[in-house]
């Protein structure tokens, strides 16, 4: 990896020797690795690979079997969810699941008041409306969530998670389901939640996503660190190419 890749603003996320076992499976094997304040860190891997699997493991929804993982300098093992995220963790989920029966104003609105002290209605409609615009939904803020499209369905959950004012931002197949005028506009959206200050880690399948997006790379098989590095790096690996992005990748560039 480049030393130039990497933030000078000090380590925000540490991975320590992780492991999450389902009975004789480890979906994640030992894994390590740092991320920077600021970064913008892809992650990819085939399916089963323990992407999403990392994804729950740092946000609290599952616990460690082993190993430790540090935010800001402190130990978040053992804490669940909701106190993940008034540290300052949020993610979005790849299957979106807004509440259909509330609005699009009312959906965000839970997510303020999920992430820190006690909101008041007032407050947390306030905080709902900004992140809406923030994402260009300030015009669909009335509309019940069933009425979204898939894309208006991703920008939902892209605001569900800025509105808690994360640090640390985790993208879980952001872009699945999108057309490519529609990725073209969350690549730029997420650009600039990055250029606010706020790290992201982009879980994402698009190869091509990662290559234009990301400043670093991990890439994970078995549960384990297969290669680390830039995207241009990571596209030449050997066992990259082998294990994952196979030969067809190369004859598409």
């Amino acid at each position: 990896m480049c030393a130039a890749t990497r933030s000078e603003s000090g380590l925000i996320l540490e991975a320590r020797d992780v492991v999450r076992s389902f009975g004789g499976l480890r979906a994640v094997d030992g894994l390590s690795f740092r991320i920077d304040a600021g970064e913008l860190v892809g992650l990819i891997g085939p399916n089963g690979s323990g992407k999403t699997t990392l994804a729950n493991l740092i946000c609290g929804a599952l616990p460690l079997t082993s190993g430790d993982i540090i935010f800001r300098g402190k130990s978040i093992r053992g804490l669940k969810d909701h106190q993940v995220a008034r540290l300052g963790i949020a993610r979005t989920f790849q299957v979106t699941r807004p509440f259909t029966r509330l609005t699009v104003q009312a959906n965000v609105a839970v997510g303020a008041m999920f992430s820190g002290p006690y909101l008041g209605r007032d407050e947390a409609f306030a905080r709902a409306d900004e992140t809406l615009a923030r994402v260009g939904l300030a015009g669909k803020a009335r509309h019940s969530g069933a009425q979204l499209t898939v894309a208006d369905r991703k920008r939902l959950e892209l605001a569900r998670a800025l509105v808690q004012n994360p640090t640390l931002l985790i993208l879980d197949e952001a872009m699945a389901g999108l057309n490519l005028h529609e990725i073209d506009v969350v690549i730029d959206l997420v650009r600039e939640i990055n250029r606010q200050g706020v790290t992201i880690i982009v879980v994402e399948h698009v190869m091509k996503v990662i290559m234009v997006l990301c400043q670093r790379v991990i890439v994970l098989h078995h549960g384990r660190k297969l290669a680390e590095g830039s995207p241009a790096e990571i596209a030449a690996d050997d066992g990259v190419i082998r294990e994952y992005l196979g030969a067809r990748y190369l004859r598409s560039q």
